[in-house]
């Protein structure tokens, strides 16, 4: 099946002449003569772009490709202005399902006969389509919702990708001298979760209802209503918004839009769901923001489809707020410091050395607006430099990187002029205040107090049996030694026997060698059997 998939994937890219997009001279022998084995692949996209050619492919890989596609898409510093264009058509763009199609699958899920009976002015027209599911329009009890519906036999395709990329992973982890350190086998499970995840739209509704509650009255970000009474696996009903795409940048300028205000807020927004929440949307590519422009001067995110977020314990959460605040600081030995105390390169590392890499890296990016950082220098480099120390791949942050490459993307198209340094260091450094001192403390006081009186009662108890335990400890310790001498000499005695045993079975071996007489062998044999079987009814206690 995987020899199947790789076949297909392969025919793919060579029907759309990508790789006509490798200069020849980065290929070995080999991979040319292997390009010339599949003689009636041929390129049958001649005629098209090569953005439209890679979006194709992509799209017809399905959702895991369009899915890395949407992400490139957001990195117009990096790529082409062509390819740029046309993977973001992969954001809402994608080739729809058959319609009666959909309509089955409401009329299922919701126990209907005619979508009629619970929607009216249903759009049969797809208004988005994406690489999981569709959205069409309808009405509810009076209000506008669209309803998402998943693709049919999605999940066999995503699965079928994901293990050939399990078995990609596992080659690399072993054949390559980065293998280990890139953990890619944790990483591609991690992405199993996830996507996983997001073919269950009830995981997506409970996300959705989280993150409304977690901005519920927030001028920065809205969250629309999700409806989870009629929301199920492959079907999920919320409540419809109109904005302005927040790829549009030429109509939002147009609107008078304070592109400044929206750029901030965009930092403002990532960083309260990763440190105050710790609960992130981590889908955030154009096709999945709005903005709402009734009042352009103050700008506000709309923001839809959650199927996908990220999470961060306490400690990963620290550790990050700490490097990113020392980072800001250009605190470079911090940050170094933080890297190994964290595990995320080995303890053994020169703190000097990393410091001075690191220090390279960062300094020429500080006090420079977006627009003027050469963002794919700065990533080559770093990626040199966690190969050169060794820096583990953290699995559980891959998301939360994913999602900081979207951030940054945006806030070039957004506002190229934006200092993401100056805007977010205040909001880390005040969020590192309600960690740590007096505030933080009383906080967590007044947070466990429930608990504590709960248990405050039973603490005069706890004290009398510890003190009762403490009285019996000597005792016990003496106990506990005598019983270990016990078992010390016992496991002597055994050893003593099987010794003498053994010794005396060889001997009896030997003796006839030397036309002993066979009772003398016989007895010894017989003595040094005794000795075994004396060791082993030794018991020990």
């Amino acid at each position: 099946m995987r020899i199947l998939r790789l076949y297909h994937i392969n025919k793919v890219l060579l029907q759309h002449g990508l790789d006509e997009l490798i200069p020849p001279s980065w290929l070995p022998w080999y991979a040319k003569l292997g390009r010339y084995g599949f003689f009636w692949l041929r390129n049958q996209h001649s005629d098209k772009s090569q953005g439209a050619r890679i979006r194709l492919a992509l799209q017809t890989l399905g959702p895991v490709f369009i899915k890395f596609g949407q992400m490139l898409s957001t990195r117009k510093d990096l790529l082409s202005v062509d390819i740029a264009n046309e993977l973001a058509i992969l954001q809402d763009q994608v080739e729809p399902f058959a319609s009666d199609v959909a309509e089955s699958i409401i009329l299922k899920a919701l126990g209907l006969q005619k979508i009629s009976d619970l929607f009216s002015d249903f759009e049969a027209r797809p208004l988005a389509s994406a690489s999981i599911a569709q959205v069409h329009t309808a009405t509810l009890n009076g209000k506008e919702v669209i309803i998402k519906v998943i693709r049919p036999d999605i999940k066999r395709t995503i699965e079928s990708d994901i293990e050939l990329m399990r078995t990609v992973a596992a080659a690399v982890q072993k054949l390559l001298p980065d293998g280990k350190r890139l953990r890619p086998v944790e990483v591609v499970e991690e992405y199993k979760r996830t996507i996983i995840d997001e073919l269950d739209l009830t995981h997506e509704a409970a996300n959705g209802i989280q993150f409304k509650r977690n901005f519920e009255g927030s001028d920065a970000l809205y969250v629309p209503t999700i409806y989870s009474d009629y929301s199920h696996r492959n079907v999920m009903v919320m409540e419809r918004i109109y904005g302005t795409p927040i790829a549009d940048v030429v109509k939002l300028k147009a609107l008078n839009t304070n592109m400044k205000k929206l750029a901030e807020r965009g930092v403002e927004v990532f960083f309260t769901q990763v440190f105050r929440d710790s609960f992130f949307h981590a889908d955030m590519h154009p096709g999945n923001i709005f903005v709402n422009t009734s009042n352009p001067a103050d700008p506000q995110y709309i923001t839809i489809d959650f199927g996908i977020v990220g999470t961060l314990n306490s400690e990963d959460k620290r550790y990050l707020a700490e490097n990113f605040i020392a980072f800001f600081n250009r605190n470079y030995r911090k940050v170094a410091q933080l890297h190994v105390d964290s595990g995320w390169v080995p303890s053994d590392t020169d703190i000097d050395d990393f410091e001075a890499s690191i220090r390279r890296v960062c300094e020429p990016i500080f006090q420079k607006p977006l627009a003027e950082i050469e963002f794919s220098n700065v990533l080559l480099q770093l990626f040199n430099t966690a190969r050169r120390f060794n820096m583990v791949i953290q699995p559980q942050l891959v998301l939360l990187q994913k999602t900081l490459l979207y951030i940054e993307g945006l806030g070039r198209q957004l506002y190229p002029e934006l200092d993401l340094w100056k805007t977010a260091k205040p909001f880390l450094e005040n969020w590192m205040k309600e960690q740590i001192g007096f505030k933080a403390m009383y906080s967590k006081v007044v947070t466990n107090l429930p608990f504590w009186s709960e248990k405050l009662p039973e603490i005069p108890d706890l004290v009398y049996d510890t003190l009762k335990q403490i009285k019996k400890l000597p005792e016990q310790q003496r106990t506990q030694f005598e019983l270990l001498q016990l078992q010390h000499n016992q496991q002597f005695k055994r050893l003593q026997c099987l010794v003498i045993g053994a010794t005396l079975i060889i001997v009896s071996a030997v003796l006839p060698i030397y036309h002993a007489d066979w009772r003398i062998s016989s007895f010894i044999a017989f003595v040094g059997i005794v000795s075994w079987v004396s060791a082993w009814r030794i018991k020990l206690s």
